[in-house]
């Protein structure tokens, strides 16, 4: 699909494969779910920006290098089952900046009402904005997400989910086409209820134990 990356990398796969388990219980799920985000945000950030900078050895040699600007990447994990992958994609990129935008789904009209709203300063600037969230279904989520960063003046995005439908996808290209998409599957379809099929249920109740 256009601008969508699927990350096959067999470690991604092999945990994704034991998050889709049902025997796979809400510790595991939360160990392997911070686990998969660090492995994703290398291919995520794979063209960041860098600096040539010069660095002194133990052996007092000078050895040329890069270096990340961490500060200018912004994570936002879409409350509340984002929050689970936050941690993994700190452990990579320990020092970018956290903001937090809080939307859930109507479970009857299955549209995105957000609650909780909370940015970091200047985020405008940032090298790179990753929108952080398990499961990209019906779209209507993320897509309300998008238009929430766009009225924030934000145009460097990039999404990074588990599981993503077709669906989902094509709600976001409907008015965010130039948005890169980072997903370790794209699953076969929606149900009835809006849950991605074959999926791996209901993110957030899974990785908190709530149901």
């Amino acid at each position: 699909m256009d601008n969508v990356t699927i990350v096959g990398h067999p470690l991604v796969q092999d945990k994704l494969t034991r998050l889709r388990d049902i025997k796979t219980q809400s510790m595991g799920f939360r160990v392997l779910l911070k686990e998969l985000s660090s492995l994703m945000a290398f291919e995520v950030t794979r063209n960041l920006d860098t600096q040539d900078v010069v660095v002194k050895t133990p052996l007092d040699v000078d050895a040329k290098g890069v270096m990340v600007d961490h500060s200018q990447i912004v994570l936002i994990p879409i409350l509340r089952a984002g929050i689970g992958m936050m941690d993994g994609v700190l452990e990579v990129i320990p020092q970018a900046r956290v903001g937090h935008i809080g939307i859930y789904r109507d479970p009857e009209t299955l549209e995105a009402v957000q609650y909780y709203q909370k940015l970091p300063s200047n985020i405008e600037q940032a090298q790179m904005v990753l929108l952080i969230d398990p499961m990209l279904a019906t779209g209507h989520t993320m897509a309300a997400t998008l238009d929430v960063c766009r009225e924030a003046g934000i145009r460097k995005i990039r999404i990074m989910c588990l599981v993503a439908a077709p669906e989902g996808i094509q709600q976001i290209r409907k008015n965010h086409k130039d948005i890169p998409i980072y997903a370790a599957a794209v699953d076969d379809r929606l149900n009835d209820h809006g849950y991605i099929l074959p999926g791996l249920g209901d993110a957030g109740d899974r990785i908190f134990g709530t149901k």
